[in-house]
């Protein structure tokens, strides 16, 4: 198991920065991959970031990272724009399984034009 908890969200103006924290619980998070994804009003969750992909939509502006110590994901987003306003969710998968199976609670990211 798996327990994930997000923070970092608010409100910033376009072009602004935040980052978003995961922070991890269970003893199977040390062979968990991790991810982001969001869900903006009216629309699909949509999938941010992995370790190694990263939507189109975000690519130069938003990077993950990892701290194992701390058992802690980020995501730093900069440059951020009206159409990144979403809630933001952490979660993983059992590697080699690629279907992520636990999630976060979710963080609203709220970007003004």
């Amino acid at each position: 198991q798996v327990q994930l908890v997000e923070s970092g969200g608010g409100l910033v103006q376009a072009g602004g920065s935040l980052r978003l924290s995961c922070a991890a619980s269970g003893r199977t998070f040390s062979s968990a991959a991790m991810g982001w994804f969001r869900q903006a009003p009216g629309k699909e969750r949509e999938f941010v970031a992995s370790a190694t992909y990263y939507a189109d939509s975000v690519k130069g502006r938003f990077t993950i990272s990892r701290d194992s110590a701390k058992n802690t994901v980020y995501l730093q987003m900069n440059n951020l724009k009206p159409e990144d306003t979403a809630v933001y969710f952490c979660a993983a998968r059992v590697v080699p399984s690629t279907q992520y199976v636990y999630w976060g609670q979710g963080t609203q990211v709220t970007v003004s034009s």
